[in-house]
């Protein structure tokens, strides 16, 4: 697996080797021992699966509080998304900054997205399905988000007019929202 670091620490893009012929395609999606051995160590212990029916879809941004912070493993099994991380850890160099990476069923690429980070998404085409891995169950009393939107932040999503959950549309901005990360 080719495991690259990007501009924003701890973040990192997972690139399995795939292994394809006539048949398909096998690849490991996960192995604890090699990601181990880059000092990628978590103890994931459940998978989500999403599914966005129409492209432009915006999921996020969302992220759970200490003590119930999670770090995730995003991957796509179907369809396309620009995936979006904005680091929100005060005291980061990086604090309020974003990227965002095309993650699709063909690319294979899979993003670590650590604790005291924002994570969303924008589906690119329909039928997008979802899975990522967490390392801590979803707690609604932690649960928490940061608008999409927000002209702070200055997020370049591939839509204008998005498809968002009633939750999402009403999240706080990134000055007003509650954090506990440094």
């Amino acid at each position: 697996m080719k495991i690259t670091p990007l501009e924003l620490q701890g973040a990192c893009l997972l690139e399995p080797v795939v292994h394809g012929d006539h048949r398909g395609f096998f690849m490991e999606s996960y192995n604890e021992a090699v990601l181990g051995k880059q000092g990628i160590s978590f103890r994931f212990i459940q998978d989500n699966h999403s599914l966005s029916a129409e492209p432009g879809v915006i999921r996020g941004l969302h992220y759970q509080l200490n003590p119930k912070a999670q770090t995730k493993i995003v991957r796509v099994v179907k369809g396309a998304i620009y995936d979006v991380i904005v680091d929100i850890r005060r005291g980061s160099p990086t604090f309020g900054q974003w990227l965002g990476v095309i993650l699709s069923e063909y690319n294979h690429r899979q993003l670590l997205v650590p604790q005291g980070f924002a994570h969303g998404l924008c589906t690119l085409v329909p039928n997008t399905q979802v899975l990522y891995k967490v390392d801590e169950y979803y707690s609604p009393e932690h649960d928490r988000g940061i608008l999409w939107s927000d002209p702070a932040l200055g997020i370049d999503w591939p839509v204008s007019n998005p498809i968002l959950s009633d939750k999402d549309g009403r999240h706080p901005l990134l000055q007003d929202a509650e954090l506990n990360f440094d």
